[in-house]
């Protein structure tokens, strides 16, 4: 998260360069340094004709009238005394009685004095009434856990048909099991999962690394931290922003270990993060987990953004064992040679060439960085060739989704900064912060359009993580975003969609795994419409410690059809159906094709 005090040395040419630049940017940016809108507004070319101005997409918060107003409280309001109180936690998109219509699962924090009995906040489910409206469930659930919530991840382990949930915390995380019947049971110690101590638990992700068709869990520790023993604001070369007293860290903390567990069949896990290979990778602030194949192997790798120290690729040697290949692979830094600090993460095919590619945010004054898979074990920083631009702003939940349906996945990022105290220093610091909206031009570079995107975008908040997915069922991708100390925000997708050429279809795909896991995590899907090709791969963790909508949604721009879907299930099984009508939620069973095909709303 913080990349506040580490600096690599170059060249004397190098450093010239990057200073000249700097003051070409500073020169250039201070009339604007109080505006509320980006800085980091790229260049894309707009010869295709794909610029800012058709794209018609405006996000109109609707948190308010759909229910969710119940704040999510993390730490204090205009101060944070320590870093247990910056992070913030995650959200999820889960259909959890599986009636085709995707529910709301929200962490919460606390606060350091605590609450008076009865009074505590805690974790919120609100199930989706079909009308653009949510009723909180979380009493029935037994979801209502209060504490230091980080991050959720969503799969069946069991294979029984429902969608069960693993949270991580600052203390102990919790495995909750879906009984099926609207409540869950926490089986954390019964699953052999409950660790010794007080650890910061941070990403996770169930993913099924031997591909025996039972769900596994990864699951990442941010550092050590003991609240009894916290060095105070200011106390310390680590505990200051820009010459402000702020908390500290997390340079200068102890760091922890990574978590691999096996899933036993029987409703136990076993842990085999040392005999895996991934409690051997140390040194490392690790954040937000995704998993992805990145070398199209057909076995499931995990990607770990890390804070202030080099990112992590476990690759997956198909015997059991991981390996870190990031440094090798060109996914450990930027193209400086420099570690950032990692939070939010996204995968996804943004230049359509059918490989995975990596988006991973970072804090204020970096840049984000992109990606670009080469097909060669190999990634390529892009981020500048794409057209992102330094920013002001600390950035965590991300995704590529495609919000026009033109069949080029987009981008949006929330932001917010983590020292609520600084802004009154530096206005162009502020502690609440936009989002940040890029459209993808088709030629593999992406148009700032934050500007043109609805209040639900505009509207200043200091945010963390964010899930992305359909829940109105009315074909385009809505967002979902926890607020620190605020109710959260739902982001309703009006997409106008339309072209030149007419409105713009989609199609959505529901993955039912047989000899794969049931929740069909780690299958890839490869979308054609005439010689254009989109690949999605489905994950249990993205964004900034969150889980989106399960179901794949694709873009197809004016084609009513896909002309092929091939779909690789985690079993390695491959599946080709052809001539899918646009505008669908359609199922797809493995080994049985489709299953179900449920039309628009609209």
């Amino acid at each position: 998260m913080f990349n506040r005090f580490s600096h690599v040395h170059h060249s004397l040419a190098a450093r010239f360069i990057a200073i000249a630049s700097l003051i070409g940017c500073l020169l250039t940016l201070e009339p604007f340094l109080t505006r509320t809108l980006p800085l980091s507004s790229s260049v894309a070319s707009t010869s295709d004709g794909n610029g800012a101005s058709d794209f018609s997409v405006t996000f109109i918060d609707i948190a308010e009238r759909a229910g969710l107003t119940a704040p999510t409280i993390y730490g204090g309001v205009d101060q944070k005394k320590y870093i247990i109180e910056t992070n913030g936690c995650g959200v999820a998109f889960i259909d959890y009685d599986n009636d085709g219509w995707i529910d709301i699962f929200l962490l919460s924090g606390t606060r350091l004095e605590g609450f008076s009995k009865g009074k505590e906040p805690t974790n919120k489910l609100y199930h989706n009434n079909r009308d653009g409206s949510f009723s909180d469930v979380t009493a029935k659930s037994g979801l209502g856990r209060t504490g230091w919530a980080s991050a959720v991840t969503v799969g069946d382990y069991d294979n029984d048909g429902f969608d069960d949930l693993f949270t991580t915390y600052w203390g102990q995380n919790a495995l909750y099991h879906n009984n099926g019947n609207g409540t869950f049971t926490d089986v954390t110690s019964r699953a052999g999962l409950a660790t010794k101590g007080t650890r910061w638990g941070s990403g996770c992700a169930f993913v099924d690394y031997d591909r025996d068709g039972k769900l596994d869990l990864f699951v990442a520790n941010y550092l050590k931290f003991d609240l009894a023993n916290a060095p105070e604001p200011g106390k310390g070369p680590n505990c200051l922003w820009k010459g402000i007293p702020v908390n500290c860290g997390p340079k200068g903390m102890p760091t922890d270990t990574n978590l691999l567990y096996h899933n036993n069949g029987d409703g136990t896990f076993k842990d085999v993060s040392e005999s895996s290979g991934i409690g051997k990778v140390r040194e490392r602030y690790a954040m937000t987990a995704v998993v992805t194949d990145f070398n199209d192997d057909g076995w499931p790798d995990i990607y770990v953004a890390c804070d202030s120290t080099a990112s992590i690729l476990y690759k997956n040697n198909r015997d059991g064992t991981f390996a870190d290949v990031a440094v090798e692979t060109g996914a450990a830094y930027n193209e400086d040679g420099q570690a950032q600090a990692g939070m939010g993460v996204t995968v996804g095919d943004y230049n359509g060439d059918g490989l995975l590619d990596i988006f991973k945010t970072h804090f204020a004054d970096d840049l984000p960085i992109l990606y670009k898979n080469s097909g060669r074990a190999f990634f390529e920083d892009s981020s500048r060739e794409a057209g992102f631009d330094h920013t002001r702003y600390v950035q965590w939940g991300t995704g590529l989704a495609d919000f026009d349906n033109d069949g080029w996945p987009d981008i949006l990022t929330v932001t917010g900064n983590v020292y609520p105290e600084v802004e009154k220093y530096f206005k162009e610091y502020s502690h609440k912060t936009i989002r940040l909206v890029y459209r993808n031009l088709g030629n593999g570079r992406f148009r700032d359009v934050t500007a043109q995107c609805g209040p639900g975008v505009l509207t200043p908040h200091s945010s963390r993580g964010c899930a992305f997915g359909d829940f109105d069922n009315d074909g385009d991708i809505d967002v979902l975003v926890m607020n620190m100390n605020e109710p959260p925000s739902l982001l309703r997708n009006d997409c106008i969609n339309s072209t030149s050429r007419g409105a713009n279809n989609w199609l959505t795909l529901k993955l039912i795994g047989t000899k794969s896991n049931r929740s069909a995590i780690g299958a890839r899907a490869r979308l054609k419409t005439g010689e254009h090709l989109q690949a999605q791969e489905l994950s249990s963790q993205s964004s900034y410690y969150s889980c989106n909508d399960p179901r794949l949604h694709f873009g197809l721009g004016a084609n009513t059809k896909a002309d092929q879907v091939e779909i690789r299930w985690p079993s390695g099984q491959t599946e080709i159906i052809k001539d899918i009508a646009a505008n669908q939620i359609v199922t797809i069973k493995e080994g049985s094709g489709i299953v179900r095909s449920v039309g628009s709303r609209k």
